[in-house]
């Protein structure tokens, strides 16, 4: 198991190596040339800019019980299809009960920012959502170690 992180505008980095560290899980974050990571304890992958490019470079590396984390749910559905899990930077857990819909969500709010109109937009994070990614990354650790 290893934890890869599509890292370009994730939020959750500290928590993501200091509960890696914790569990003693390896950590991959990917990103590309137009940001700077510079994080202990963990590999960085750093690819061309390009649309989908540090995606793709993610589920290259993905196997079976790693844990991805994105936002992305195009990323997450690869993902799970690869047999791993995905957990996006709020704690959500993505599964294929909710996959499906999430793919579909996406795909409505395409069509309507195409025709002009707009969609809610991204809530401010708080220090609860922070929380609740670190108790459903430890969850998932858990269950993929076993007892």
């Amino acid at each position: 198991m290893k934890i890869l992180v599509d890292a370009d505008a994730c939020p959750v980095k500290d928590i993501i190596i200091d509960t890696a560290k914790e569990y003693n899980v390896e950590v991959i974050m990917f990103s590309d040339t137009s940001h700077i990571l510079n994080y202990d304890n963990c590999r960085i992958i750093i690819v061309d800019k390009g649309r989908d490019s540090v995606d793709f470079a993610l589920i290259n590396e993905v196997s079976p019980k790693d844990i991805v984390i994105t936002q992305d749910y195009g990323v997450a559905a690869m993902a799970l299809s690869k047999e791993a899990y995905a957990l996006n930077y709020n704690g959500l857990i993505f599964n294929k009960h909710n996959i499906d819909s999430l793919l579909m969500q996406r795909y409505i709010a395409s069509k309507v920012r195409n025709a002009g109109g707009k969609m809610g937009g991204i809530k401010k994070r708080n220090k609860q959502n922070d929380l609740h990614f670190k108790k459903s990354l430890e969850l998932l650790i858990k269950q993929i170690k076993g007892p």
